[in-house]
């Protein structure tokens, strides 16, 4: 980036250490649960409580089907509370209190409950939970863009979100299972302490980064909006904004295939490594790499652009997965070194996206505001002219639909993975049951952890080329404010 277009950007609001560090540690939340019920509540519900495979993939799939229903809605009223309030820190401390409670209720179901009553046990409670857990996540992932306008300092404040991000990918996918692992004689009570655990640290982490929202001018004392508004709102946003849509897609294409790695991890441990335990060397195997590069790949964009590391950073994951498709045939430890490369991956494919988004965000409000003042609609390189006048602030409406597709596509994950298992033979088991699964099923558990997320990446690198948003784009449409 020239120093001219540097020179050309109007002053930011500058980002202090304690504004970074305590937005970084909402990750803490965010990535615990995003990591925990993933890796664990599938396994949970077919090997302890004697749920079916497709059962199983269905409640995890209901409650993200809900979340998907209300992350638009959550976003429309978190931007009414933002022109009402100046803030969207109510949202965020109600579901920094709600979602511990809900967290531990999923994994507290009795023992002794039949398998058809422990599945609605554990769809309420996790329903409640997801839902508690947008009411923090949609708003957060708004903030970006409002705390500050500089297109570094986003790459700043994201790169440093994700190193908090993968650490409790760390802390929750390793140290969960060790937890539950110290009652082997109970299970049920395992998983139990290492659902009380890990709530604690989840509304923590929240509620410190909750406390960062910024307060600012209130623009609508009376703003008010109905459910259909919120909807229409969130339609408009994908509208728009031909780089969201983009984005967007490549980022659910990349969930679904790091939400079908991670469902799997338990099962690649017991069944083909033949370890439960060994799901923790596993993680450590890829998030010990993701904490390192996060640093890396910012100094990365900093050269190159956000969007050409981040193609980088999926060939790199696509290539590890493809690599990862020998264990079909040749099973064993050796996969902690590809699965090493991912993680190093796939700490770009969180750093930049998220770092991607408040700019999208920002070049929409941006444009949005120069067409209110200029019959002349704003028209940069990846953007269709806004329909809509005004230079409202959409943060949450983006936000809404951004955690609804990131949901969807991490839920997909545990879908396809139960699917898959279902398919193949997949045989399911209570506590103390002894089993012994046909060898198509261990197949199709190689396969989910490597050949079809490799077609998902493939997929993903298709739609990344239609993101044509660059930094120029952004400095130009901010100076024209």
């Amino acid at each position: 980036m020239s120093s001219e277009a540097n020179s050309a950007q109007p002053e930011a609001r500058a980002l202090t250490g304690g504004q970074v560090t305590r937005y970084a540690i909402g990750s803490l939340g965010t990535g615990g649960f995003a990591t925990l019920p993933g890796l664990v509540l599938v396994y949970y519900l077919t090997d302890s409580l004697g749920v079916t495979a497709l059962a199983a993939g269905a409640i995890v799939t209901l409650a993200k089907v809900w979340d998907v229903v209300i992350d638009p809605v959550i976003g429309g009223i978190s931007d009414r509370a933002h022109a009402r309030t100046g803030s969207r820190r109510a949202l965020m401390v109600a579901g920094a209190v709600g979602l511990p409670i809900a967290f531990v209720l999923t994994f507290a179901v009795p023992g002794g409950v039949a398998p058809a009553a422990a599945a609605v046990w554990v769809l309420v409670a996790f329903v409640l939970a997801a839902t508690c857990f947008s009411l923090f996540q949609v708003p957060y992932i708004a903030l970006p863009a409002e705390l500050t306008q500089d297109y570094r300092q986003r790459t700043r404040l994201l790169t440093w979100r994700v190193v908090v991000l993968t650490l409790a990918i760390l802390l929750f996918g390793a140290g969960g299972p060790e937890l539950r692992g110290l009652f082997p004689g109970n299970p049920l009570l395992g998983y139990l302490v290492m659902a009380v655990a890990a709530a604690v640290v989840l509304g923590v982490g929240m509620g410190v980064a909750a406390a960062v929202a910024p307060r600012d001018a209130i623009s609508d004392p009376q703003a008010e909006a109905s459910l259909a508004a919120h909807y229409r709102g969130s339609l408009a946003v994908l509208r728009d904004s031909q780089p969201f849509r983009a984005l967007l897609l490549t980022y659910m294409l990349q969930g679904l295939a790091t939400g079908l790695m991670l469902a799997a991890a338990q099962f690649v441990a017991r069944w083909i490594l033949h370890d439960e335990g060994a799901v923790t060397p596993l993680f450590l195997a890829l998030i010990a790499p993701a904490v390192l590069m996060a640093p890396v790949w910012k100094i990365v964009a900093d050269r190159v652009g956000k969007e050409r590391a981040f193609r980088l950073a999926s060939l790199v994951f696509l290539i590890a997965t493809v690599a990862l498709g020998a264990m079909i045939w040749v099973p064993g430890w050796w996969i902690a070194a590809p699965v090493a490369v991912a993680g190093a991956a796939y700490a770009g494919m969180q750093t930049l996206p998220m770092a991607m988004l408040p700019d999208v965000i920002a070049y929409d409000r941006a444009g949005r505001t120069r067409d209110a003042a200029s019959a002349a609609p704003l028209r940069p390189s990846g953007r269709e002219p806004a329909e809509q006048s005004g230079g409202e602030n959409r943060s949450g409406m983006f936000s809404g639909v951004w955690t609804a597709g990131e949901t969807t596509g991490m839920a997909l994950g545990a879908t396809v993975l139960s699917i898959v298992l279902a398919l193949t033979g997949y045989v399911e088991s209570t506590v103390g049951e002894t089993v012994t699964q046909p060898g198509a099923a261990v197949v199709g558990i190689a396969v989910a952890f490597s050949l079809l997320p490799a077609a998902l990446m493939l997929a993903s690198l298709v739609s990344l080329a239609r993101y044509r948003l660059r930094e120029r784009d952004i400095v130009e449409a901010a100076a024209q404010r």
